[in-house]
């Protein structure tokens, strides 16, 4: 008998998949922003020196991460990492934000729920991030539903698969990709199966920053800071999505 879902059907359902990153970057939220439903991949393989433990921010001399201390071992999934929390990490980085965003317009409207979050005691990863993610998701009035991979169920382990079943279960016609897709994605059998596949071209938005010039692809905190949340200045520049076809 074949996969069947429960979930709601709505005319046009458009899905988005990916990792949980670690306070991300602008575009990963343009992404959640143009779907009915982001996927976080947590029950894939766990990779080290990416963004799934770390982000980046500004400071005067150009920019720092900010990384979460873990132990895994290899081929662990990405929901198995523990947090090594023998390390003060959590008191790291409020110091680093408190230093280098003190003075920003917005830290003060933010710093009190950066702070709560960074009072609790997680021992896994990928709660952490799906928390940041969650935090910044509400601080942009973002309403798309954001579930886990590993909430559903039969998922296939090879990878094209596991996004058309992934489609298959919301009832999904449309998945959108990361500009990036084009190169490892089996684009055709998204055709095949009749689901509709659009690209992201993410267009960064350039702000005032406290220090020097202009750096993009900060963690989505540095715009938080600096810009507060004005999200639509970011959907103005991200209107066009290419169609594969």
């Amino acid at each position: 008998m074949g996969k069947r879902s429960f979930y709601r059907i709505i005319p046009y359902m458009r899905i988005a998949v990916h990792q949980p990153q670690f306070m991300p970057w602008l575009g990963y939220f343009d992404k959640m922003d143009k779907v009915d439903v982001f996927v976080l991949l947590d029950n894939v393989q766990f990779k080290k020196n990416e963004f799934q433990n770390r982000n980046k921010i500004k400071t005067s001399n150009n920019c720092i991460w900010l990384t979460v201390p873990v132990n895994f071992s290899f081929g662990d999934n990405i929901s198995d990492v523990r947090i090594d929390n023998k390390h003060d990490w959590q008191k790291k980085h409020m110091y680093a934000l408190q230093t280098n965003y003190g003075k920003a317009m917005f830290f003060k409207d933010y710093q009190p729920a950066l702070e709560e979050l960074y009072k609790k005691q997680y021992a896994f990863l990928s709660l952490l991030n799906i928390d940041t993610i969650n935090l910044i998701k509400e601080t942009f009035s973002i309403k798309t539903e954001v579930v886990t991979a590993s909430s559903i169920p039969d998922l296939s382990e090879e990878p094209t698969e596991r996004l058309l079943d992934i489609c298959r279960h919301f009832n999904a016609d449309t998945y959108l990709a990361g500009a990036g897709g084009k190169t490892y994605m089996e684009c055709e059998r998204f055709k095949d199966a009749g689901i509709k596949l659009l690209f992201q071209h993410f267009v960064h938005p350039e702000y005032k920053q406290l220090y020097g010039t202009f750096e993009p692809f900060m963690s989505a905190i540095d715009f938080i800071f600096n810009a507060g949340n004005n999200f639509d200045l970011v959907r103005g520049l991200n209107k066009e999505l290419e169609e594969y076809s």
